[in-house]
């Protein structure tokens, strides 16, 4: 079997690709290279540039490459900017998944891995969200990872295709430094970038129903996400009635507050944050029920939230050698 790994140049993706290389899969990446970085892929991992939203290029690919199976991940993926720029969100994930799925159903893909998120949930009123919680995204990001779903699951029935949509709760750590997450937008680097420059750590709202009144998420470390990738392949390859929508992670609530206090101790620096006011949107406590996909692929987490932030830690301060180390 060969799997197009769309958007594999990526964060999350580059983890994917080299934890399916290792494991014997073979792998071709389609990637624009717009946040991605083509020194992020293994060695002997093909790499063609260009956008999912190409057909051209998509039809080639499939055929030159003999791809069986695909798993997409090529998507934008930042919340506020979904909410100024909702027409490109759309075009990007919704349509630029439509035209992957046409592309390959026409070459006989019978196999497609999502990548899809937990904020198809919103706000989520449970201490353990599951499947089956009702799914009500608070943004354009979050409506198009669900509208995405419903889209793998259609096109799976219709053209006979085994089916997985993984919904990734919240990603941090690396598996090497040269791998790690370059941008800025979740709250692990957020906290590193302001420790950086000397400035305290943001919380916005100290006041929620929550243990100590931060919010609480859950965290999964990139290369737990990467093994369920695999886990779901072999499921893929092995089951062509496959048709699961499933959640990536640990089932455990670390606060906002409890996050920041491990990255103080493992950067060494004064993570004593500012409080501000709560930002619009965010929901006290958003935190997964692992227990499906633990039955359904036998995978769960191997890492701790600390094994993430040292290893965020580590990329961070190669990706900026003038931080210091504490």
């Amino acid at each position: 079997m060969t799997w197009l790994i769309t958007g594999g140049a990526g964060y999350i993706g580059s983890h994917v690709v080299q934890a399916l290389a290792g494991s014997g899969e073979r792998a071709v990446v389609l990637d624009d290279l717009s946040t991605g970085e083509a020194a992020r892929l293994p060695a002997g991992v093909p790499l063609e540039r260009g956008s999912v939203l190409d057909r051209g290029l998509l039809d080639r690919v499939l055929r030159e490459h003999g791809v069986t199976g695909v798993v997409h991940i090529a998507a934008k993926k930042q919340v506020g900017e979904s909410v100024e720029k909702p027409l490109l969100y759309y075009r990007e994930n919704v349509e630029g998944l439509r035209t992957v799925l046409q592309a390959a159903a026409e070459a006989g893909v019978s196999r497609f891995l999502f990548s899809s998120s937990a904020a198809v949930y919103g706000m989520p009123e449970t201490d353990l969200v599951t499947e089956a919680t009702p799914c009500l995204p608070m943004s354009p990001y979050g409506e198009t990872k669900l509208a995405g779903e419903w889209l793998v699951a259609a096109a799976g029935r219709a053209h006979g295709m085994a089916t997985v949509s993984l919904r990734y709760f919240n990603v941090a750590g690396a598996a090497s430094p040269e791998l790690s997450d370059a941008g800025v937008f979740n709250l692990v680097p957020m906290v590193f970038e302001r420790l950086s420059e000397g400035r305290p750590p943001l919380v916005f709202g100290d006041d929620y129903p929550t243990p100590d009144g931060t919010c609480v998420r859950d965290y999964i470390h990139v290369e737990d996400v990467a093994d369920a990738h695999v886990a779901a392949v072999r499921r893929l390859a092995a089951d062509p009635e496959t048709s699961l929508v499933l959640n990536i992670g640990r089932g455990e609530g670390v606060s906002v507050t409890e996050m920041i206090e491990i990255i103080g101790s493992v950067t060494g620096l004064d993570a004593r944050p500012e409080v501000r006011e709560r930002r619009p949107g965010d929901p006290a406590r958003v935190v997964a029920s692992a227990e499906l996909i633990g039955k359904e692929l036998g995978w769960s987490a191997r890492y701790g939230v600390r094994e993430m932030v040292e290893s965020a830690w580590a990329g961070w301060c190669a990706r900026h050698p003038e931080t210091g180390t504490g």
